[in-house]
């Protein structure tokens, strides 16, 4: 493939795998498409550890890294790692201040700990906290887009969202967020691009608007030569 090109890397949200991006479709003479996905996480791994295993993915310098909901946060976490051109983040958040109050309700009592996620015939429920209630219309689409149902990794992934320490957001982050977000609400977040009527779920059926205007926003920041994001050396 030709250096010239914009390398970006996809992290898909919670449970769900690179299928939620099919329909996003960019100029390849342009853009160089990568697609993550979730690793079992070890015991006990912290989400930093965590982050170093899929980083070591990365291959190219300076990406511009995409993730949604938890795949948000994930990518945020890889920017503290590895150098980076830009951070996207759709349907997620950028700090523990953007967390909605039933997030830090449930960080403060542990009731997240009593869901019974080890039931993952049960996919309604992981799906309303993975793909909002959009999807739970939608039961027929569980099975194509929720392909991770290890109870371990789904009960690691909720706790690592709802104890997740980021004081303040990263440096030029760009967050893309849907106004009927039921997951993460915009009553709670600052500072980012609204799309109207969009849901937790909103990079599968809100295509078209990803489609036209997410080559504008790569492009103008991927030529941007002070966006670059370096936590190596502390220099954040």
């Amino acid at each position: 493939m030709s250096s010239d090109k914009i390398p970006v890397y996809f992290m898909p949200g919670m449970a769900a795998n690179p299928k939620i991006f099919e329909n996003i479709q960019l100029d390849p003479t342009v853009f160089e498409l990568h697609y993550l996905s979730w690793d079992l996480p070890n015991k006990n791994e912290s989400l930093q550890s965590y982050a170093s295993r899929i980083a070591q993915r990365i291959t190219h310098k300076n990406p511009i890294l995409l993730g949604v909901s938890f795949g948000g946060i994930l990518v945020q976490e890889i920017a503290k790692i590895i150098v980076v051109r830009k951070i996207i983040i759709v349907s997620s958040v950028k700090s523990t201040q953007e967390l909605p109050k039933k997030m830090i309700f449930a960080k403060h009592t542990k009731i997240h700990k009593l869901i019974p996620t080890q039931l993952v015939t049960n996919m309604e429920l992981v799906a309303k906290f993975a793909l909002g209630d959009f999807m739970q219309k939608r039961i027929h689409l569980y099975e194509k887009y929720l392909s991770v149902r290890d109870p371990y990794y789904i009960d690691w992934s909720i706790d690592q969202i709802v104890n997740w320490e980021q004081a303040k957001a990263i440096p030029n982050t760009i967050h893309i967020q849907g106004t009927l977000d039921t997951v993460f609400p915009v009553d709670y977040i600052k500072d980012f691009i609204p799309i109207p009527k969009g849901t937790h779920s909103m990079i599968i059926y809100k295509y078209k608007w990803f489609n036209e205007n997410l080559p504008d926003i790569l492009k103008d920041w991927y030529n941007s030569l002070d966006c670059n994001i370096n936590f190596l050396n502390g220099s954040i």
